[in-house]
């Protein structure tokens, strides 16, 4: 009789379905997983260690690189806590155009999840479909910031400026000729609002296109339906949160538990699984673009009837107007102050947390009452997700472990911080 042993194997650290730089080491027996041993740290950029020596407002553009699908989520938060510490009212408007960039990130989000998790699986033409709606958001993030991934548009007391009456719109080329360009900036004619009230017309659509592609697939069905099955109680004992804990069945979400901004204002629905597999968790994302969409449609009404400023007038932590600072020499001293020592933050401790596209995010900041935060932790979604790897990998094979990693949406920046 040949002597039967599990061998080792590593899954990475730059293995193309892993999603960023883990090394996963693998104990099998033949092809079935005894073990999953997920090693982190290779992306680690001590952000919170960071923290501690940049002023405020510095530390801004260090949130969007955490989560880099997800990043006007991560800044959200940040915000929040440094807003809870200031104890600053925010503007309506900000808070509306909050609420629609958070939504438009969740789909952003969603729909790297949906063309990455199937192309790990094994279908290629989702994630050329996922990437050509992502493109018209990615837009809209670069009309309002400037930045098509780094916005650093979320600011302490508001949002850095007002959504811009005009979009950017494509010029003719060897490629295109005048009359593709014109077809192509048909929708880009208006407002930055109008450009993005199109897109939610046209987007419920193309969640159905994606759905014909995938949820009655017979391949993709054997994939992920009963594959790295967690129960509602281990969900919430592993600390998951978001679309893991949604899809085990635990109707647990951030934005109508413990309501921020103006979500208390907005209606929209909170799908739940029912199995706990990858299936469910597929289903329940592909549910929250479409619920998301509704929360966008409802900001757009909101934000065409109602202008006003989206920034707090408090000069101590919101820089005067450009118009103000060049003729009001009090103004000028606030700007420079404000830029170079940055806003001194009363003492305190506070936890801000969002709905993440991935789940809880959170911001815990400890105040001594100086220009930059004494101590900063993040609580990041995927951390809890990547821990419970080895118990949803155990009993399955290799290749499921592909469709698992795929399922949890994790991304390294946030993990390694």
């Amino acid at each position: 009789m040949a002597e039967i042993r599990n061998y080792t194997m590593n899954f990475g650290p730059q293995h193309p379905a892993a999603h960023g730089v883990l090394r996963l080491v693998l104990e099998l027996d033949g092809e079935v997983v005894e073990r999953a041993d997920p090693h982190i740290g290779l992306l680690h950029r001590g952000t919170e260690k960071l923290a501690e020596s940049k002023t405020f407002l510095q530390n801004l553009p260090y949130m969007d690189r955490l989560d880099y699908v997800s990043m006007m989520s991560n800044e959200h938060a940040y915000v929040m806590a440094v807003e809870k510490l200031l104890n600053l009212a925010v503007p309506e408007r900000a808070q509306y155009i909050r609420v629609m960039f958070d939504e438009i990130t969740r789909i952003l989000n969603h729909l790297l999840w949906l063309g990455a998790h199937a192309l790990d699986v094994g279908a290629m033409t989702v994630f050329l479909y996922a990437f050509r709606e992502r493109e018209d958001l990615m837009d809209c993030y670069e009309a309002v910031s400037g930045a098509r991934l780094h916005a650093a548009y979320y600011r302490p007391g508001g949002v850095y400026r007002d959504l811009p009456d005009t979009m950017p719109q494509y010029q003719a080329s060897k490629i295109h000729d005048a009359a593709a360009v014109r077809e192509m900036n048909a929708n880009r004619q208006g407002s930055l609002l109008d450009f993005i009230e199109d897109f939610t017309r046209r987007f419920d659509t193309y969640v159905d296109e994606y759905e014909t592609l995938l949820t009655d697939n017979r391949i993709w069905k054997q994939r992920t339906v009963g594959i790295g099955v967690v129960s509602p109680e281990r969900a919430l004992a592993l600390g998951f949160s978001g679309p893991m804990l949604r899809g085990s069945g635990v109707a647990w979400d951030l934005r109508k538990k413990q309501p921020y901004e103006v979500y208390d204002r907005l209606e929209f629905d909170i799908p739940v699984g029912v199995t706990g597999d990858c299936y469910d968790r597929y289903l329940v994302r592909m549910e929250e673009m479409r619920q998301s969409n509704r929360i966008i449609k409802q900001c757009i009404t909101w934000l065409q009837h109602h202008p006003g400023p989206v920034m707090s007038d408090n000069t101590k932590v919101a820089p005067p107007s450009r118009l103000d600072m060049k003729q009001n020499m009090e103004a000028m001293i606030h700007h420079f102050k404000l830029f170079t020592e940055g806003m001194h933050v009363p003492e305190g401790e506070v936890y801000a947390a969002v709905e993440h596209p991935k789940g809880e995010f959170g911001i815990y900041m400890i105040s001594d009452g100086a220009n930059k935060p004494y101590r900063m932790k993040i609580r990041a979604p995927g951390y809890a997700h990547l821990a419970a790897l080895d118990e949803m990998a155990r009993g399955h094979m290799i290749a499921d472990v592909v469709a698992i990693i795929g399922t949890q949406d994790i991304v390294f920046g946030e993990i390694d911080r």
